[in-house]
């Protein structure tokens, strides 16, 4: 052979084929040839050194900074462990019910008495100062008051939108349904609803019997004003022959 020096073997494992026209990794520095000369064909290890885009965290997202001389890996880890926030948040969300606590606990703790949450610290009844089922009630109640008061605020705020026709009529019909509602709890006066009923009755009977005893009345005229006037004129008519004679 004349040239036992011309050309270089390829690194890759499998290979070893004699390229007079080797080429060399600029990341790993090993000889390959032409077959497998690109990173992914011989697996280069020292890839990411010229990688340059920046890795994205799998959980909130947010780009990582990694020196170029490190694996995206190692930072990566790194900051899942000690900077990324959606594990807090998705994990973190019982918060103690104890006035001016605002500690949060992994799972919920729920007093036995008054129903709350609270955090290890105050998850004895007399830790948190527990005052009966009827306390947490209204805990409970107060808080949705003050939800839907948010809610109302917001829903009739400057910006609110106008209520349709049809919320009006049903506002309208609700209003007058409620002054009928007034005026017959007004009439009622304090009765039941038999005893009203019977009320009711008792005065239409009355009403029909005076409208009875009217239409008698008009039927019989003997003390009607036209028989005075007929017995008035008789009156005048004999005193004045009387007056004649004399």
């Amino acid at each position: 052979m004349e040239f036992p020096n011309l050309g270089k073997h390829c690194s890759e494992q499998h290979c070893h084929k004699l390229d007079f026209l080797p080429m060399k990794c600029d990341a790993c520095g090993a000889i390959f040839c032409s077959d497998h000369f690109s990173y992914k064909d011989h697996a280069c290890p020292s890839a990411y050194r010229k990688d340059v885009q920046v890795p994205i965290c799998p959980l909130c997202g947010d780009p990582v900074p990694t020196p170029r001389d490190v694996s995206p890996d190692v930072t990566v880890g790194a900051h899942i462990d000690q900077f990324c926030k959606s594990e807090r948040k998705k994990i973190y969300t019982n918060r103690c019910s104890y006035r001016n606590c605002k500690k949060k606990e992994l799972i919920p703790v729920n007093c036995s008495v008054c129903k709350l949450n609270f955090c290890l610290k105050h998850r004895h009844t007399t830790d948190h100062e527990c005052q009966g089922s009827a306390a947490g009630q209204r805990n409970l109640s107060a808080t949705a008051a003050v939800q839907r008061q948010a809610s109302k605020s917001s829903t009739f705020g400057p910006f609110a939108a106008r209520p349709s026709v049809s919320a009006r009529s049903v506002n309208t019909n609700s209003a007058v349904s409620g002054t009928v509602n007034e005026h017959i709890a007004i009439v009622q006066a304090g009765m039941s609803e038999d005893e009203a009923l019977a009320r009711a009755l008792a005065l239409s009977m009355q009403e029909e019997e005076a409208q009875q005893h009217r239409g008698n009345e008009g039927r019989n005229p003997s003390n009607s004003p036209r028989g005075i006037a007929v017995g008035n004129g008789n009156t005048t008519s004999s005193t004045k022959d009387r007056c004649n004679l004399s």
